[in-house]
């Protein structure tokens, strides 16, 4: 083979080198250009920004697009300007400006930046935002012109959506016309600058299309699901500028806000492990999020048939106006103020638009005002944080109000003016209404118990269902095991509280979770069960039973136990449920690792369906697992008050109601043991209250 000689190895050498800078490149310098086929790449590989084809089209189109999943364009700059071919240049001109040409060399797009620099730089940035600075200039205090400025249908990470006060330049979402065509919609997402408080509403043209809710001090109050242990939302009202944005609390989760041409917009995650964009939440949930769904003065309730009806102290203006959507509105009761009205409380509300606010003012401090008003027609908090404090006062109609109670975590109380008979009979009605739902409660529960008794006499024996073969895993799907999940909650609540004595298992775990020919779930193993009676609801011992890497940690330490213990136990048996192994089964090269803290990392990583089981992966529905490791979160917190009680485990497991951050689990160390089912024991008395007797082994 012929060598070559050494100045054109040299050669060729620098020319792959040169190759290797071009595409590498995050930047252009004054006078340089990228054609169609060049890209831009940030630093670290994040983004990528060159010319593009959306969809099926065949027109041209400059955007910045993530480097791991090309097709996710998340800014587009000659949305309205399509090139028809790819003869499209950017360059970076003389004066400082980005120009976008096309065939003719004519301008179809810049920057139109209002400052001249003498050495400017256009470079891409691993946030993805495109921003034009000098070459020495590094903040953004510095940047004459950035792509963030200017949103597509796309909300990133630290990216603004709000008003310039001074200049009254505003940032806002319009989604793309179709997956084939950017040019922007009749849609648009933005933070109300109109209100006292900021909000965020979706238009459709000029209408109101949904409308978040104040900001309360944590989140959107229209919105609950925004606040989120993965994400940081930061609004900040200043004299020169109102945003809202957000920022992952760990860096390594990607995650964007994107509208879609219908008014929904969605939260996307992306799984490195399956390298694919998963969705979080969707904004209008449900119709009652639709911008005064029920009209005027009425309330929203989703849980409902018909969902709408008056406020308290409101009639509605005519039979034929309220079957009519368009045209529902209530109208005030006659009433004679002052003296004869009061407030009635409505607890965990949407609240209302049109406000008056007063962020110095206490609540106490904000009904004196509003009474003293008698057109005031309600009062509230603006703020939630710290117990509550501001003050917001309605004048005028009540328009768009939802009832959050049932359906939200969130949401907050609002005091409206109602005569005083309807406050009366409000609170003979509320009395009423909770008789019927402990007499539907008491029903229902007796029937399961019934059933549950039933077949707990026939499935008494014990039976351990371990099997750890591939092939017969794979046999239960994701729906056999959620009907597994489910049921031990019904089965949990009937020992807790629909049984004659109180009844604590200390020993669950899946091995005592028997199944019937037909998949169906039953407790097992009552050796080391506790009952109590009377009004009896924990207990203590110096003798603890029972296995390791079940225990909660009150009772593997200091003996303590009760329903929250058996709460505890639950929440290690969905995760072994979800993921397909055991709490003590689960390691890394490093350290020994159980499943408890491989789902909180997983958690705080904004990554918890990397735990559920491949072997049901692709055929489970994402969501419904999510949630159930969330419960499962819930249920296995440290401290045995922030655990829920089975009866709203039970109430989480069958609703899409927004639930509560988990806090830090118990971590216990997981102790040598000579089996699977090892246990420990302190031959000591126990008691309970005021009883005291010997704690029977059960092995």
């Amino acid at each position: 083979m012929k060598c070559l000689p050494a100045f054109d190895f040299f050669s060729l050498f620098s020319f792959i080198l040169i190759i290797e800078f071009s595409f590498a490149a995050d930047s252009i310098a004054r006078g340089e250009s990228i054609t169609d086929g060049e890209t831009l790449v940030s630093s670290f590989q994040s983004f990528e920004l060159g010319f593009f084809s959306p969809g099926n089209s065949s027109n041209r189109y400059l955007g910045i697009w993530y480097k791991k999943s090309p097709s996710t364009v998340a800014w587009v700059a000659n949305r309205n300007n399509a090139i028809t071919d790819k003869s499209g240049v950017l360059t970076l001109s003389n004066n400082g400006s980005l120009l976008l040409l096309n065939q003719e060399k004519r301008s179809i797009w810049s920057s139109n930046s209002s400052r001249v620099l003498q050495n400017p730089v256009a470079q891409l940035l691993d946030s993805g935002n495109l921003v034009l600075r000098s070459n020495v200039g590094r903040s953004s205090d510095e940047y004459v012109w950035q792509s963030f400025d200017y949103p597509s249908d796309t909300l990133l990470p630290e990216m603004k959506l709000g008003w310039n006060l001074k200049t009254g330049f505003e940032r806002y979402l319009t989604p793309w016309r179709s997956a084939d065509d950017p040019t922007p919609g009749d849609v648009s997402f933005r933070l109300d600058n109109s209100t006292a408080v900021p909000e965020l509403v979706t238009f459709m043209g000029s209408r109101k299309h949904a409308r978040s809710g104040p900001w309360n001090g944590q989140t959107f109050e229209g919105i609950p699901w925004m606040k989120d242990s993965v994400f940081k939302l930061i609004v900040e009202h200043k004299e020169d500028e109102v945003y809202y944005k957000f920022k992952p609390i760990n860096d390594t989760v990607t995650t964007r806000l994107q509208l879609e041409n219908n008014g929904t917009y969605h939260r996307f995650v992306w799984d490195e492990t399956t390298s694919k964009w998963h969705k979080l939440y969707s904004w209008p949930f449900d119709h009652c999020d639709n911008y005064a769904e029920c009209g005027a003065n009425s309330n929203c309730r989703v849980s409902e048939t018909p969902s709408c009806e008056c406020l308290t102290g409101f009639i509605s203006k005519s039979q034929e106006d309220w079957d009519s959507p368009d045209s529902r509105s209530c109208v005030r009761k006659p009433s004679d103020c002052p003296g004869g009205e009061g407030f009635l409380k409505l607890p965990k509300m949407k609240l209302p638009e049109n406000y008056w606010s007063n962020q110095s003012m206490s609540l106490r401090e904000c009904e004196a005002e509003c009474t003293k008003n008698c057109s005031c027609r309600a009062y509230a908090n603006s703020q939630v944080v710290g117990g509550g404090n501001g003050c917001l006062m309605w004048f005028g109609d009540l328009i768009d109000t939802r009832e959050c109670s049932e359906k939200y975590l969130w949401g907050q109380d609002i005091f409206i003016r109602v005569p005083t008979s309807d406050l009366e009979s409000s609170q003979e009605s509320s009395k009423h209404s909770n008789k019927k739902k402990r007499l539907k409660i008491i029903v229902a529960i007796s029937i399961i118990s019934g059933m549950f008794i039933l077949c707990l006499l026939l499935f008494m024996a014990r039976k351990k269902a371990k099997n750890k073969d591939q092939t017969k895993r794979e046999l239960l799907d994701w729906s056999m095991r959620f009907r597994i999940i489910c049921g031990t909650a019904r089965g949990l609540l009937y020992l807790h509280q629909d049984s004659r004595l109180r009844i604590i298992h200390r020993d669950l775990k899946t091995s005592n979770v028997l199944l019937d020919h037909d998949m169906n779930p039953k407790i097992s193993d009552f050796g080391l069960a506790r009952t109590f009676g009377g009004d009896e609801i924990e207990g203590s011992t110096n003798r603890v039973i029972g296995t390791y890497g079940y225990m909660a940690p009150e009772y593997a330490t200091d003996g303590l136990f009760s329903v929250k213990s058996d709460v505890f136990s639950f929440g290690i048996l969905v995760l072994e449920i979800v993921s397909g192994k055991r709490n003590r089964g689960l390691y890394n090269s490093d350290n020994k690792f159980n499943v408890i803290r491989h789902a909180w990392n997983l958690w705080n990583k904004g990554m918890p369906w990397q735990l559920i089981d491949a072997c049901y992966q692709e055929s489970c529905n994402p969501d419904e697992v999510i949630r159930c490791i969330h419960i499962s979160l819930l249920c296995v917190q440290h401290h045995p008050e922030d655990r829920p009680s089975m009866p709203s485990v039970i109430l989480m497991l069958g609703s899409d109601s927004v639930l509560p951050q988990p806090k830090q689990p118990g971590f216990l160390v997981d102790r040598k043991s000579t089996g699977p089912d090892s246990s420990s024991s302190k031959p000591e008395s126990s008691s309970t209250n005021a009883s005291t007797f010997t704690e029977l082994e059960g092995r």
